[in-house]
């Protein structure tokens, strides 16, 4: 049955309140319940482990500069008109009157055994029963955990001793943010504490790839324990790219690594780590690097192929969306996690200005809907001057066949990349839930962009969530574009390939816009094989039928994200974690999601 959601906003004082929540839903015959309805009162009622109430009254955020508008004096692109697409499952037939994302009033919960991170999203009403996967996978997370000097610091890549270790021992930055999330969900910080800590000492190391400095700034990809016997001593050893595949330095690190720092405050309510001199240097120096000004003439940040998820040459090079929106995330995370004192404030001005020219660029140039690809279809070339539509000189030829069948009447999404004569016209799911997360979509274009999955199911789903990428470069395209790369033919790991550890991203852009029943579903998918098939790293095949070629088992961000997207599902407000609000003066109506179901 639907589930309805109320909300009612008041002021009081310059203080927003949130009030009453009313709830109507179906328990299932499994509960042996018929339909109820629940009455939220304003406070939050936790129930301790000791049989005790503890009520929490709603407040304002710890930051509270996250409730105001940073990015609502940013230009706009030209209105995109959106019409609501039915869930494909067919099972509700609501939908937006406006085409806008479900924003809903903030709602913040005191510390407590029971946290919530508190985004604008209520508090879980509904009783889930805990599939026999979600112990078996904390079992599995907690055999991945990596101690030093007695403490835990994070999560290995994978445990598996079928095959050679290569660099899958040792705790990578973007592979530990689902591990993070789910241990602070868990109501586990300390780790999380631990790991920010020791990546931030790697930090200030000096950093040399064949005898060239890096840039001060660089967070390492990965570090690893290293333990002599005969000193009874551990060290950490990073690997600043010297290693990696293409010897690329990450870009995203540094990003992930201040949104997990803000991840961490916002749940804990405790910003004394934040606060601390380290870590606003920390912070400071990645804003440094990619600050900076250059020759380039574009807000968007240039990044060479290898520095992020898709560490291997894939086409990429340019403006890749994925950086993009961890940029974009990671500067809004850092304006609210600075410190107002002189050498925070130095980076205000210059953090509020790159968000103005980063939003209009990518929602004006990266965007691509049916309209915008009729647009760009009739483009006129060589034009010069201010008054160019076609600013970056795109070929119309150059667009692919493909592009005009996997594009739905009703939806759109950020392309892969624009630069000069350049669009790359794939769909590359990190970076597009990313935007929904981060804001940098409008209401509208996350509405667009839950559309355009749920019409294109079969090629960005299939059998196994999720595709990283979407289509695959096959045959002489592959050969010029990945090198000949054997790791990356066609449909295979990055190249096309299915990533159980997307689930956790999918599954918060769902509850942020509103259509928690998509994420549902793709997790019933998973919840079929993942565990049957030991956790696998990544699945190929153009529907993720089969387990990648070279695909490592017990993969910690495959169990990691699982867990994350269930407990994210059971208890929606985590997604304040993770998420940040679009501006309030500007939020619209809240309207029930047409995948609302619950």
């Amino acid at each position: 049955m639907p589930l309805y959601n109320t909300y009612h906003r008041k002021e009081n004082r310059g203080l927003l309140e949130t009030c009453l929540f009313s709830y109507s839903f179906c328990f299932s015959a499994a509960h042996g319940a018929s339909e109820a309805s629940f009455q939220f009162p304003l406070s939050v009622t936790n129930m301790s482990q000791n049989g005790s109430k503890t009520s929490f009254e709603t407040s304002g955020s710890i930051f509270e500069i996250e409730d105001f508008d940073i990015l609502g004096s940013l230009d706009r692109p030209r209105p995109i008109h959106v019409e609501k697409n039915r869930s494909f499952d067919g099972r509700s037939n609501g939908g937006y009157a406006d085409n806008s994302a479900p924003i809903v009033d903030h709602l913040e919960y005191g510390s407590s055994p029971c946290r919530r991170s508190g985004f604008n999203t209520p508090r879980s009403s509904c009783h889930f029963e805990s599939h026999p996967m979600v112990a078996e996978a904390w079992e599995a997370l907690r055999r991945s955990l990596v101690y030093f000097r007695g403490q835990p610091v994070g999560t290995i890549a994978a445990v598996d001793h079928s095959v050679e270790e290569l660099n899958y021992d040792q705790v990578f930055v973007r592979d530990f943010v689902p591990s993070a999330l789910a241990f602070l969900m868990n109501g586990e910080d300390e780790i999380v504490k631990n790991f920010l800590l020791k990546t931030l000492h790697l930090q200030s190391r000096e950093k040399m790839i064949d005898q060239f400095k890096l840039g001060e700034g660089v967070m390492p990809a990965s570090f690893k324990v290293i333990h002599d016997p005969e000193r009874n001593y551990e060290t950490l050893t990073a690997d600043f790219g010297e290693s990696a595949i293409g010897r690329v330095a990450p870009v995203d690190s540094g990003f992930w690594w201040i949104i997990l720092l803000r991840a961490y405050t916002k749940h804990t309510g405790d910003s004394s780590l934040a606060d601390m001199p380290e870590c606003q240097k920390g912070m400071r120096l990645i804003l440094s690097l990619c600050l900076s000004e250059g020759f380039d003439t574009f807000p968007t940040l240039l990044c060479a192929d290898g520095c992020s998820m898709i560490d291997r040459r894939m086409g990429v090079y340019g403006y890749p969306i994925e950086i993009q929106a961890l940029f974009f995330m990671a500067l809004r995370c850092a304006l609210v996690l600075l410190k107002q004192d002189e050498a925070g404030k130095e980076f205000v001005d210059r953090i509020v200005n790159r968000l103005h020219a980063l939003s209009y660029h990518m929602r004006s140039y990266f965007w691509l809907d049916l309209k915008q690809l009729n647009d760009i279809y009739r483009y006129k070339t060589e034009e010069y001057s201010h008054t160019a539509v076609n600013k970056f000189n795109v070929m119309p030829d150059s667009l692919p066949d493909w592009v005009f069948d996997f594009m739905p009447s009703r939806g759109g999404y950020f392309i892969g990349n624009v630069s000069p004569a350049k669009m790359d016209f794939r769909w590359f799911c990190l970076g597009n839930c990313m935007a929904i997360l981060s804001s940098l979509a409008t209401p509208e274009q996350s509405v667009a962009i839950m559309d355009l999955i749920e019409s294109r199911w079969e090629e960005l789903v299939g059998e196994m969530p999720l595709k990283i990428a979407y289509p695959a470069f096959e045959r002489h395209e592959w050969r010029i574009i990945t090198g000949c790369d054997p790791k990356n033919t066609r449909w295979s790991y990055h190249n096309g390939g299915s990533w159980p550890v997307l689930l956790w991203l999918l599954t918060a852009a769902c509850i942020k816009t509103g259509r928690p029943q998509i994420a549902r579903n793709a997790i019933e998918l998973a919840e079929i094989r993942l565990s049957k098939d030991h956790w696998a790293e990544y699945y190929d095949g153009k529907l993720g039928r089969y387990v990648g070629k070279q695909a490592r088992k017990f993969q910690t961000w495959s169990i990691a994200g699982y867990l994350v997207a269930k407990m994210m599902l059971e208890d929606p407000s985590h997604l304040g974690m993770i998420s940040l609000g679009e501006d309030k003066q500007m939020k619209p109506l809240i309207k029930r999601s047409a995948s609302c179901t619950f």
